[in-house]
């Protein structure tokens, strides 16, 4: 009488695969995380240094950074209200509009700045989006 082999895995050997690739997905899966949640915080800290270099070229273009109420905006249009930007010489940032943080959302500009009273506070609410927020994850230029 001849036995026949089968193949196949047993219950046991499922299970032990099941096992291993739940303790590589528990072990790695939250350092790829933090990975992707590092990359967006430099990435933001990065835009806001560009948009910092395109500020101080409308500085040195106008002798004023633009106000609150110019916003942004200034750098990539001349603005038409006071002060006008009497050599205004942009667009001052390269893709003639303004970066948006990791997240997608626009950048939060003050000036005079409460924490740069001489130039300007520009900011990211980060990835909540709320000033402050949850964990502090704002990200700024002081």
């Amino acid at each position: 009488m001849n036995k026949k082999k089968e193949n196949g895995f047993t219950l046991i050997e499922i299970i032990i695969v099941v096992v291993i690739i739940g303790f590589l997905a528990a072990t790695i899966g939250p350092n790829l995380f933090n990975r992707v949640s590092q990359a967006e915080k430099v990435t933001t800290k990065n835009q806001i240094k560009i948009i910092q270099m395109a500020l101080d070229n409308y500085w040195l273009d106008n002798k004023n950074y633009p106000t609150t109420e110019q916003g942004l905006r200034a750098l990539t249009e001349k603005p038409i209200t006071y002060p006008i930007a009497g050599n205004w010489n942009g667009p001052y940032l390269e893709k003639k509009e303004i970066p948006k943080d990791a997240w997608g959302n626009k950048f939060e500009y003050r000036s005079p700045g409460y924490n740069n009273p001489e130039k300007y506070d520009i900011w990211s609410n980060g990835e909540d989006g709320i000033e402050g927020g949850k964990d502090s994850d704002d990200i700024t230029n002081w």
